[in-house]
């Protein structure tokens, strides 16, 4: 069956949900591997076994975390336009488990030194297992959010999109939790001596149920529709997704700019800005942590149901106007030496990330035509991710060790905010636009201007 005025081969909601389920689990496995390594005790721990010389352990380990992001853009130059011609479901197929399988390897890898060692190889080993992992992530995250996007129900794409960033959180939560079982259950010694290495086997079971889930379902109905038009695979349409697609890739980068400076400033910078700056124990820290995020789970889907009404650029401005304003006095919160000040600013900022969470996988996806969705979306999602979301940490992990200034998180915030406001404004509101439309008109024409 498929729609008659549209062409797209229609899907029963069972199917659906189906879809995203198995969308999401690609970000659970993304997010778990980053919640597992930022924690303050697996990061010491990694910086500590994996390289020479003694001193800036955790920071080794955040180093470990951005080199990964400097293949992120190849990953999405590769794989998206290879999932615009192949189809969505047998790139992600792939991309979730090249992620789960480096998670776990980093498991069972030999360490620097010690019984079960490799000298140098260790170091050159992880690296190259992040390495591995960011190119093939560049991969999973647009190809996930279009996966979602080109199976939701126009009316309930907002809904539908937001679970993909609720398995970012349920990931990480996870990986938190994870380690956490770890250490109250182990002393600090058996930790560091084998104890860090149980959290990364659990990757992979994740991975493997990912993998099953999308070995199951059909290619989204919006692809097969422009495959039946086209009528045979065409070439990679990278130079297309370039040429006809930069202005609003280019507005893609400057939203995503915020997004992920927010993303791995709550997710992967604040546990270490915690334990090492602001001295909280690391179990409180986790616990702090995971049930902020636990807030935003419960407030998610809401939220992505709500956009479907009022659109998602409303949700968008709020959140950039918040982080303008409100980081500095939520930094300061955390700074006061109550742990009821720090939750208070921490939940401060994390309510306007989860305002952007909730909308980007139904926004990003239909900014872009279906020929070029999926790679549009990888090249600039990763280009942006790449250069500001994944050097996060280290940057300002760095910046508040060279001045002794613990704002830096907030100047970086806000200085984001501020960018990422122009391409907001700019974008239109697509709110209530089939995502086929996009194919035959540009999103300017058939958006709902608001």
């Amino acid at each position: 069956m498929s729609d008659a005025a549209t062409g797209t081969p229609a899907v029963d909601e069972k199917t659906v949900k189906r879809a995203v389920l198995a969308s999401a689990m690609g970000n659970a496995t993304e997010w778990y591997d980053y919640g597992v390594f930022t924690s303050g005790a697996i990061a010491l721990s990694i910086g500590s076994v994996f390289f020479p010389g003694e001193g800036n352990e955790v920071l080794k380990s955040l180093a470990l975390v951005a080199v990964g992001f400097i293949v992120r853009p190849f990953g999405g130059a590769f794989f998206g336009p290879l999932g615009d011609k192949l189809g969505r479901q047998k790139v992600l197929a792939i991309t979730i488990l090249l992620m789960s399988g480096c998670t776990f390897l980093v498991g069972v890898l030999p360490t620097y030194s010690g019984s079960y060692s490799m000298g140098i190889a260790a170091p050159i080993s992880i690296l190259l297992l992040r390495l591995i992992q960011g190119f093939s992530t560049g991969g999973e995250y647009g190809g996930a959010a279009t996966f979602i996007a080109e199976y939701a129900p126009t009316k309930r794409r907002g809904f539908f999109g937001s679970f993909l960033e609720l398995g970012t959180l349920a990931g990480y939560v996870l990986g938190n939790l994870v380690v956490l079982t770890v250490t109250l259950s182990l002393s600090a010694q058996q930790v560091h001596d084998w104890g860090w290495r149980l959290p990364f086997f659990i990757a992979l079971p994740l991975g493997l149920v990912g993998l099953y889930l999308r070995s199951r379902l059909e290619d989204t109905p919006e692809f097969r529709r422009m495959e039946a038009e086209s009528g045979k695979p065409k070439k990679a349409p990278l130079r297309e997704t370039l040429v006809r697609n930069w202005r609003m890739i280019m507005n893609l980068i400057g939203i995503v700019l915020l997004l992920n400076i927010a993303d791995y400033m709550l997710l992967t910078t604040m546990p270490t800005y915690f334990t090492n700056t602001l001295k909280i124990n690391d179990n409180t820290s986790t616990l702090i942590i995971v049930g902020v995020e636990l807030a935003q789970m419960a407030l998610i889907l809401p939220l992505g149901a709500l956009s479907d009404r009022i659109g998602r650029k409303p949700l968008l401005k709020a959140a950039a106007f918040g982080f303008l304003v409100l980081s500095w006095p939520s930094i300061k919160l955390m700074q006061a030496g109550s742990l009821l000040w720090l939750v208070v600013g921490f939940a401060i900022v994390a309510f306007l990330l989860v305002l952007m969470l909730a909308v980007i996988g139904s926004t990003f996806p239909a900014m872009f035509p279906t020929r070029v969705r999926y790679g549009s979306f990888a090249i600039g999602y990763n280009v942006s991710t790449s250069l500001f979301g994944g050097t996060c940490g280290v940057i300002v992990t760095a910046l508040i060790q060279s001045t002794g200034n613990k704002d830096w998180p907030a100047y970086y915030l806000m200085a984001a905010a501020l960018i990422a406001l122009i391409p907001i404004f700019k974008i239109p509101e697509t709110s209530q636009v089939p995502i086929e439309q996009i194919d035959t008109e540009t999103p300017e024409k058939v958006a709902v201007v608001r």
